[in-house]
């Protein structure tokens, strides 16, 4: 299936500077020193500003807690609730709810790439967009709880907090997605990077 696994439990939590909380990152592609896509999982401990990111397009979901107030004007976002967008360069007030979160974070370069995150839920995976014929295609799931990935290709089974990420095929295939819990928190991604991206790496 072509697929890369990476489970957060065996990623090193990375200590924010002021103290408010850790980061695990479980991919930055290309490269971690110069990345076009960034997705990570955050523990937040305490109230603080996100971090300013110029240039970067930001998703923003609750894994678990009762989640945070967001933003100026102030937005609840919940566990329950789709990922909310907002542009790196805000760098918007984070204010907890009742207690810790544990969040997940895309970031994607905006010059460099293009597309989103969003809530899914059990069933066929979205057929992967393509920003035009001069761009690699990414495409990735994150889940909560685990399960399986089922395609022609054959089976992959998702442990607790792990992402599932790959290029994806020049022709489509259809990949279905079976939580070990209904209704688990399920995210999808998908972007399409510039070829000017790839081939300098």
């Amino acid at each position: 299936m072509s697929w890369t696994l990476v489970c957060c439990n065996d990623v090193a939590a990375q200590p924010w500077r002021n103290g408010g909380g850790v980061t695990r990152e479980l991919l930055a592609w290309p490269s971690a020193d110069d990345w076009a896509i960034r997705l990570s999982v955050a523990d937040i401990a305490q109230d603080g500003p996100f971090s300013a990111f110029t240039g970067v397009d930001r998703w923003f979901a609750v894994l678990t807690g009762a989640g945070v107030w967001l933003g100026a004007p102030e937005a609840a976002v919940r566990a329950d609730d789709d990922p909310v967008y907002f542009a790196g360069e805000s760098a918007p007030p984070c204010r907890l709810i009742a207690g810790p979160t544990r969040d997940l974070n895309l970031m994607l370069r905006r010059d460099r790439a293009v597309g989103g995150l969003r809530r899914s839920r059990a069933g066929p995976l979205p057929p992967t967009t393509h920003a035009g014929s001069s761009a690699t295609r990414i495409e990735g799931l994150f889940t909560l709880a685990g399960g399986e990935l089922r395609s022609a290709g054959g089976l992959l089974r998702l442990p607790p907090l792990s992402l599932a990420w790959r290029i994806a095929p020049a022709e489509q295939e259809e990949t279905t997605f079976v939580p070990t819990i209904v209704n688990d928190a399920t995210f999808v991604w998908q972007c399409s990077v510039t070829d000017a991206v790839w081939n300098s790496r």
